[in-house]
């Protein structure tokens, strides 16, 4: 395996029941590569990235993360799954926690740092994401958009190899989504590897380094932005650009 592949997948499916969702997925993915993932609301985007660390399990097909079979049962997959960053459409943060309790929770759990290097760890990730003053606030004192820099903090604190975004601003009002883009800017300056469902296309054009079509429960199309967004190959792309353009 190429040491520089961080993720791949053989043959995945996903199917609920008789209802196949995403069949015969293979893509290997690139350590520091930002893939922008893209398609018709109920094409199968959102399975697809929760289903790379297992919210979703695969029906068939394997998921290979830092060459470590995932989906092998003998795999203890907390082990890995650490390094796997997610960060959600609606947050997903605790509610009844503070939001510095919210960043140090996991990682003192998972005893990968102490309580006090966790609060200090949740300081310096929280001036990154420009909020110093929030971290003795819940996630109801805040915005939509701060609530979500939060989760990109979260997910920061566990020091992962990769983070996974599945539309995180779709939920966002207008004005807040760029406030969430250009952390995730900043992220992919730093060499972060990323791989984003998004109906951004601004942003897949000028951050990502592929952008990934998927339809009819596959991936149509894989790039560089230029040649998927502007040269698309199939009609199904060239339509769906049409639509959301």
């Amino acid at each position: 395996m190429n040491d520089n592949i961080i993720l791949h997948t053989e043959h995945l499916k996903k199917a609920y029941g008789d209802e196949v969702v995403l069949e015969d997925i293979n893509i290997e993915i690139k350590k520091g590569e930002v893939i922008a993932v893209i398609g018709p609301s109920g094409c199968g985007k959102s399975t697809f990235i929760r289903t790379l660390n297992l919210l979703e399990k695969p029906t068939s097909g394997d998921i290979y993360f830092d060459d470590i079979c995932i989906t092998d049962r003998k795999t203890n997959i907390y082990d890995v799954l650490p390094k796997m960053g997610m960060v959600f459409q609606q947050f997903n943060l605790f509610n009844n926690m503070t939001i510095e309790k919210n960043i140090t929770f996991a990682p003192v759990k998972h005893k990968i740092l102490s309580e006090s290097e966790a609060k200090e760890n949740a300081k310096e990730l929280l001036f990154r994401v420009g909020l110093s003053d929030k971290g003795d606030a819940y996630p109801s004192q805040l915005s939509g958009g701060q609530k979500q820099r939060v989760a990109i903090a979260r997910a920061l604190a566990m020091n992962p190899d990769m983070i996974l975004f599945d539309e995180p601003t779709s939920a966002l009002d207008p004005e807040m989504v760029n406030e969430v883009l250009n952390i995730m800017k900043e992220l992919a300056r730093g060499g972060m590897t990323m791989v984003v469902v998004t109906h951004e296309i601004g942003f897949a054009r000028e951050v990502a380094s592929r952008v990934i079509f998927i339809d009819e429960k596959k991936i149509m199309e894989d790039g560089a932005p230029n040649e998927v967004l502007d040269n698309p190959k199939s009609e199904r792309l060239k339509s769906f650009l049409d639509s959301v353009l």
